[in-house]
């Protein structure tokens, strides 16, 4: 257990690091931002050229050029270091990018700026250095407050523990212990209004628990003796006593924080993609800045004017935007569908899975209940339906049988009043007996009444049976009165993923070991495109393999335990209903509600994701196509012009343009939790 709390802390702290990094870049950011902009206006006013057009000559004294030059060098070094750090390190790691040609512009504006100053001859632009410099910081601070929100919602899981748990005692009195010591077997007490400290299991109490944050469900969950109960739920208006069964990394909170963190720092090949967009951005800026500062002096414009052209094609085709255009998308997709009860494992298989063209679900439990419930009431007398079910219900209220729950569970869905039973007895393979009220009843197999020589012939209730219903009969006072018809009921959330699926054209299939007559039934009940019957768990993976042969890109949603060898042949594995155990090793995404929804919700972001990250591409990668002519200067003889810190402005523009759309990324809630 130690070392479990000891690993969880690590990565924790690992997590911790990246965070608090963020803050530190961007703190540093801010306060360079600032001592840069103090110092800025002195180089203004010094800056003979802006001196001339403000009418500020009266302000000229003798040496102010080295004044105007110290200042400007305190700007370079202290606002430019973080810049020139980055080129540093990227010549380290061979792979040029924004850092070096941000450093590479404003070196050559300050190097050939200095050298004006000491005798050279040409024209100062210190001004636009500064100004330049100002601007990229800026730039750069917003960038990493916008990383630091994308990356927020992780922040917000971890603060869902509380740091104090309410430890009871053997003698039944609490005291208040730090969460971390909390071990298997201790007991909590928590107060209405109170998170709970560790996934546990109550033992007193009755309860409702807001998961909300944690699994997606927008519905308070009611919860009773020997229920689960997830750390960092909100308990309502009841008070608890839950026993402690996982801690550290074991919790679903812990391992839903390192999923979400591992998925957000796993490389997604979109990013590769734009990694070696931003190479190939950064040699053709610098080819570029050389070709127009060549260019310039070729024509007769000076190496002022051409310098200024070339640091300023440098400075606007910076691939900052490119950088930024895939890892924000990918940090609030992830946030997103963390807290909705949508675990991501594995970024590549989310990422393709807004190209696939068909979904294989499990049945039992996946696309129905996986409980039996009545689906029809046959009478066969002169009793009221409600009457048949009201009798049978009530004797099978003694009975643990699943067909017996089932036959309840259709008497409360329908409102049934129990009467109480007596004298109950099962009768071995065939059904049960007993007293209810001043009647005799029996709840009978079809055997049953086939030994007697009294099974009805009827075509409505051989169809039943061959739909894959279990029919059972009702006899009361030694009459048959009426037939239950019983299935494993679909889910009504199954319907309306099958359809959101037919309308995205993806083709939903099912598998399923049931026999045929059970999966034709519900394959027509959902309109499925195919399904596959009496299939045994060592065959799914076959049959998956078989979908993939008719050149389909395929899912497979199954519970991850049996379902296991297909999960794992599918191109994408969903885990459903994995409730708090996240540790599915076949599954690529892992849902954590038992609702086929949430399959559909999965696609959605997935398409949503892909479409926020090629918007971001398409501008960043258009943008600078677009502004390294403009920097360059072709329309010069139109009068149209770009200084240095212009070019640092709209470079700036679509690096904000571009963290602003992929924190844009919403998905619809829908009724009932979920996306």
């Amino acid at each position: 257990m130690e070392h479990s709390e000891h690993k969880m802390s690590m990565k924790h702290g690992h997590h911790g690091k990246k965070s608090s990094h963020h803050e530190m870049m961007a703190q540093d950011f801010r306060k360079r931002f600032i001592v840069s902009m103090i110092l800025t206006p002195p180089v203004i006013v010094l800056s003979p050229l802006v001196r001339t057009l403000l009418g500020l000559d009266f302000l000229a004294f003798e040496g102010d050029i080295f004044v105007l030059f110290a200042f400007s060098t305190s700007v370079y070094l202290y606002g430019g270091y973080p810049f020139l750090k980055g080129m540093v390190e990227e010549f380290r790691k061979r792979l040029l990018g924004m850092m070096t040609l941000i450093a590479i512009a404003i070196s050559v504006a300050y190097f050939y700026s200095s050298a004006v100053a000491f005798g050279l001859e040409g024209s100062m632009f210190f001004w636009e250095l500064v100004t330049l410099i100002d601007i990229m910081l800026l730039g750069h601070w917003v960038e990493m407050r916008s990383v630091m929100g994308a990356s927020r919602a992780l922040e917000e899981l971890v603060k869902l523990l509380p740091t104090v748990a309410h430890l009871v005692q053997e003698d039944g009195t609490t005291i208040d212990v730090d969460t971390s010591e909390l071990k298997v077997g201790d007991k909590v007490l928590i107060k209405p209004g109170e998170r709970v400290p560790s996934d546990g299991e109550i033992v007193k109490g009755i309860t409702s628990m807001d998961e909300s944050m944690i699994t997606g469900e927008s519905q308070p969950v009611n919860r009773k003796v020997g229920d689960p109960v997830i750390g960092g739920a909100i308990n309502g208006d009841g008070s608890v006593v839950t026993e402690i069964k996982k801690t550290g990394e074991e919790t679903f909170l812990a391992q839903v924080i390192n999923l979400v963190r591992e998925a957000q720092e796993s490389r997604s090949r979109t990013q590769d993609l734009a990694n070696r967009a931003a190479f190939l951005l950064t040699i053709i800026a610098l080819l570029a800045g050389s070709i127009t500062l060549t260019t310039w002096l070729a024509v007769g414009q000076g190496l002022q004017f051409g310098m200024e052209r070339a640091v300023t094609v440098m400075v606007i085709a910076c691939p900052h935007a490119l950088g930024l255009a895939v890892p924000l998308v990918v940090s609030v997709s992830t946030s997103i569908s963390a807290t909705n009860g949508l675990l991501i494992r594995d970024r590549a298989a989310f990422e393709r899975a807004r190209g696939l063209q068909a979904i294989v679900f499990d049945k039992t439990g996946t696309l129905t209940e996986g409980q039996f419930s009545v689906t029809e009431v046959v009478t066969l007398g002169e009793m009221s339906s409600e009457k048949v079910l009201e009798l049978a219900a009530s004797l099978e209220t003694q009975s643990e049988h699943p067909i017996a729950r089932g036959v309840v569970r259709g008497a409360q869905e329908r409102g049934v009043t129990f009467q109480s039973a007596d004298e109950f007895q099962a009768i071995p393979g065939k059904g049960a007996t007993g007293k209810v009220g001043s009647h005799s009843v029996f709840v009978v197999s079809p055997g049953y009444l086939e030994e007697k020589g009294i099974l009805p012939d009827l075509a409505h209730l051989t169809d039943l049976a061959e739909k894959g219903h279990t029919v059972v009969y009702v006899i009361v006072d030694d009459n048959l009165v009426g037939a239950l018809a019983l299935a494993d009921v679909i889910r009504q959330e199954s319907k309306e993923a099958i359809a959101q699926l037919r309308k995205m054209g993806i083709k939903s299939m099912m598998l399923t070991g049931d026999n045929r007559y059970v999966a034709k039934w519900v394959a027509e009940e959902l309109e499925l495109d195919d399904y596959f019957a009496e299939v045994l768990p060592h065959e799914k993976s076959e049959k998956i393999r078989e979908i993939q042969s008719r050149g389909l890109t395929v899912a497979m949603v199954g519970d991850g335990i049996n379902d296991a060898p297909a999960l794992a042949q599918a191109d994408i594995g969903i885990a459903i209903g994995a409730g708090t155990d996240v540790a599915i090793e076949t599954a690529d995404i892992i849902l954590v509600r038992n609702d086929p929804l949430d399959a559909v919700s999965i696609l959605g972001l997935s398409r949503a994701t892909y479409s926020k990250m090629v918007q971001n591409l398409i501008w960043a990668t258009g943008y600078n196509a677009a502004a390294i002519p403009l920097a360059a200067g072709v329309l010069y003889s139109a009068g149209i012009l770009l200084s240095p810190a212009m070019g640092a402005v709209l470079m700036s523009v679509s690096t904000v343009i571009v963290a602003i759309n992929a924190r844009m990324l919403k998905v619809k809630k829908r009724e009932g939790g979920g996306i």
